[in-house]
């Protein structure tokens, strides 16, 4: 039985979050609490597997008591989010103090949505209750750097690659990963980087911002008109896909509603089958953490034209499924920590 807190000021929120999750015979909502503050009391008291967090609140707000949580007793935060800009940016700093994952708060609509979204919190909280806090490493086992160190830049070892064009899919517990690629990335990187990341429409500019202001490369939100350009990365827009068209003398990028059928929008698969088609041997495909199998089958095509894939380790996942997903059908050339996975994308531009 997973046993379940849910955290926020809106009376309304904790009964339709409750609610949805008391549907599911192996959910326990253990209790409710108003505010940070009594979150953190009850998370003491009730040792919950999961917590739902909002993240305005008053007394102590979400992200204050996920710090406290995160140092106290870490365990799998799923913050509540309002899919505004000021929401995007609070969640995404969430994500980097440990939460692993958000539910978006468009519950208030009366909406026909309901069941998808029940369906989809009932999911995320079980995957994320089987997982545990594994891609954290634990604050006793860890022991604490005398002075904190710089991160370390990946370092380019020049020539030209035979690679230009990365394609990166990722969905759960994607943004600090992607975070924590970009910014080791050196200003000299010779290819150009295409993500498609699962995230509404709200959120993905001010992804792309937090990204750019903390790596060395360029990071914007991929519009029409955009070509590719080494040492530059696009990020899909929430709710649309993009793909490559390769011109005489460019790659464009290009921004697209269809298919409207795929599952998941931005779609892993849309995105790298296109890096397949438009780029074929000089693509790299790199499958990172997530639900699902998202990018399986773009990354098959990819190798098919001579590409190669990069799928991210099971324990340095927030949820090993899109991974697993290209290794369970031998796709992956490499399996790769979070933490190598930098110096593994440029090493293999020239593979």
């Amino acid at each position: 039985m997973i046993k379940v807190l849910v955290v926020d000021d809106s009376a309304f929120m904790r009964k339709a979050i409750s609610t949805m999750l008391g549907k599911d015979p192996g959910i326990k909502v253990v209790g409710t609490a108003r505010d940070g503050l009594e979150g953190l009391e009850m998370v003491r008291k009730l040792n919950p597997d999961v917590v739902t967090m909002d993240i305005e609140m008053p007394r102590m707000d979400g992200l204050t008591a996920l710090r406290h949580i995160m140092m106290e007793a870490p365990r799998p935060v799923l913050m509540v989010s309002s899919l505004t800009t000021e929401g995007a940016e609070a969640t995404l700093k969430a994500m980097e103090l440990g939460a692993v994952d958000f539910i978006p708060k468009q519950l208030s609509k009366v909406s026909l949505d309901i069941v998808k979204i029940e369906k989809d919190l009932i999911a995320r909280v079980k995957t994320v209750a089987a997982r545990k806090m594994r891609h954290v490493p634990s604050r006793a086992a860890a022991p604490r750097p005398a002075a904190p160190q710089a991160p370390r830049v990946a370092v380019t070892p020049g020539g030209r690659p035979l690679r230009d064009v990365v394609a990166i899919g990722v969905s759960t517990g994607g943004p600090p990963v992607v975070q924590k690629i970009l910014s080791s990335l050196p200003a000299d990187f010779p290819a150009s980087i295409v993500i498609a990341q699962h995230m509404p429409a709200a959120f993905t500019g001010p992804f792309a911002k937090r990204l750019d202001s903390v790596s060395k490369i360029t990071v914007k939100e991929a519009e029409n008109g955009d070509v590719l350009r080494p040492g530059f990365a696009y990020v899909a827009p929430g709710g649309r896909h993009i793909i490559l068209d390769q011109r005489v003398s460019r790659v464009d990028v290009v921004v697209t509603d269809e298919p409207a059928d795929a599952l998941y929008k931005p779609s892993a698969n849309v995105l790298i089958s296109s890096v397949a088609q438009a780029v074929g041997k000089r693509g790299l495909g790199v499958i990172l953490t997530g639900m699902g199998s998202d990018g399986c089958e773009g990354v098959r095509e990819l190798k098919e034209r001579g590409g190669r894939a990069l799928a991210q380790s099971d324990s340095t996942c927030v949820v090993y499924g899109m991974p697993k997903a290209i290794v369970d059908e031998n796709l992956a050339d490499e399996i790769v920590d979070l933490d190598d996975m930098a110096d593994a994308i440029i090493a293999n531009l020239y593979k």
